[in-house]
């Protein structure tokens, strides 16, 4: 029998690190970078192989067996392999699982009891970039205090001797592993009349997807499945959705939905043509769960970035809204934490605990199918009475990241701008946690005073700490 989910009641966990110190290789999701520069170098991967396979001898008992699986960037296979030889160098037997989906490998990790999964991609980044994302037995990302383990490991290894590029060999049936998974949460002949839009975004759902679609008897419309290594995102996908919207509206299809690199995101088109982000999803869904009993906690977990009109409109509900730092392992951090089984991002990222503990694109589109199969009602109905405040992102290329708000003229915009807004607008301003650029935030009722202030606190971060 293959383990279970941990109820979020039951499942033990790290939330943070008791020490002041933050993890400098690991982001918020995992190492990322540029293929082939430090820390996606080669014997930096090595190391880091070697480095995850010290950590986990001393958190295993019996032999350390590690998951690993890719994106379809043409950098994805030479870092499997490395990544491979450094954790074979600490006798750890590896497992290929192939090109899949990161929400594939955390199923993966957690079902075949794993000591360890290695997600190599970069999610929506371009593909001159990669990462590694590893995960926990339980098919969660890791905590900063383990994170932190590892880089001390890492840190005390030698260059490497020589990597071994040994060919990796997939596992065909691991993936079939994973669609059963999904296909056992609706009766297929539920489906079977609804005619979607699938943008695969030429990454790992290109594989993943057109076969859970075949078992489930859907019919769709597939777009941007054939990928060449260099194509991930390229206009497509969950950052770029607007093809697939648009290609939603014209076939008059029922639902469209645009995944992102490693399909741990989705974004969603009504029949109209209307993106329809994150937000939309968990109010969709909240009601619902609330009116069946299924709702834990009476509340979602959101981020700093959830539009202010989705708390609005969850308040009048009767459900609450919870926020964490931007990312879904806080999202999921808190949802343990609380015992709240729904959460997720505008991003797209969305975790049904009660189903899995991983963002899941395709389960995300397998639950809003499933809705609007209960109800009967279309997409836009189950979404409508949500009203988003109009929200403008700007992101600036930075040179050095400064606390933002220890920069005096930085400050100033920040505080004008919440002067004007009170409590019915938002300004968040961030840092990425994996690219060199700083995020503005800004939300309200007014578009005009939103671009105004979204415009002068940019200008303002530009000057102080533009990247030229």
């Amino acid at each position: 029998m293959s383990p279970s989910i941990p109820r979020t009641s039951e499942l033990r966990y790290n939330v943070g690190c008791s020490m002041n110190a933050k993890p400098q290789l690991f982001g918020t999701d995992g190492v990322r970078g540029v293929a082939g520069q430090h820390p996606l170098d080669r014997d930096t991967v090595w190391k880091l192989g070697s480095a995850l396979g010290a950590f986990l001898a001393r958190r295993t008992e019996g032999p350390i067996r590690v998951v690993i699986g890719e994106d379809t960037r043409e950098s994805s296979p030479w870092i499997s392999r490395a990544l491979a030889a450094g954790l074979r160098s600490r006798g750890a037997e590896v497992v290929y699982a192939g090109v899949v989906t990161t929400p594939a490998m955390a199923f993966l990790t957690r079902h075949h009891g794993f000591s360890a999964g290695a997600m190599v991609s970069a999610s929506h980044n371009p593909y001159s970039d990669n990462g590694i994302k590893i995960l926990s037995p339980a098919g969660t990302k890791l905590s900063e205090a383990d994170e932190l383990e590892i880089e001390h490991l890492l840190a005390g290894l030698a260059a490497a001797s020589g990597t071994d590029d040994e060919p990796l060999q997939p596992l065909p049936d691991l993936l079939d592993d994973y669609l059963d998974f999904l296909s056992s949460f609706i009766p297929a002949e539920r489906l079977a009349h609804y005619r979607l839009v699938v943008d695969c975004a030429h990454g790992a759902s290109s594989w993943v997807a057109p076969r859970l679609l075949q078992r489930l008897g859907l019919k769709a419309h597939i777009l941007h499945a054939e990928p060449n290594g260099r194509n991930i995102n390229l206009g497509c996908g969950a950052v770029h959705p607007e093809a697939m919207a648009a290609e939603t509206r014209r076939t008059g299809a029922d639902l469209g939905v645009a995944f992102d690199g490693d399909a741990d995101r989705a974004i969603f088109a009504t029949r109209e043509g209307r993106v329809a982000d994150g937000d939309y999803v968990l109010f969709a869904a909240a009601p619902f769960m609330e009116q069946h009993g299924k709702l834990r906690g009476k509340a979602v977990v959101g981020t700093l970035m959830t539009n202010l009109g989705l708390e609005i409109a969850l308040a009048r509900q009767g459900i609450g809204l919870r926020r964490t730092a931007v990312g879904d392992k806080y999202v999921l951090e808190e949802m343990l934490r609380s015992g709240i089984n729904l959460g997720g991002e505008p991003s797209g990222h969305i975790i049904f605990a009660d189903l899995s503990l991983a963002g899941d694109g395709l389960l995300t589109l397998l639950q809003v199918l499933s809705l609007m199969a209960e109800t009967g009602h279309s997409f836009e109905h189950l979404a409508a009475d949500y009203h988003p405040f109009p929200q403008l992102i700007r992101n600036v290329c930075v040179r050095e990241k400064k606390p933002l708000e220890s920069v005096p003229e930085i400050a100033a915009a920040i505080e004008a701008a919440r002067r004007e807004f009170g409590d019915r607008g938002r300004i968040v301003v961030r840092y990425s946690g994996t690219e060199p650029l700083a995020r503005v935030m800004v939300e309200g009722e007014s578009r005009e005073a939103v671009e105004r202030h979204a415009g002068r606190i940019a200008a303002a971060i530009h000057t102080a700490l533009g990247a030229g």
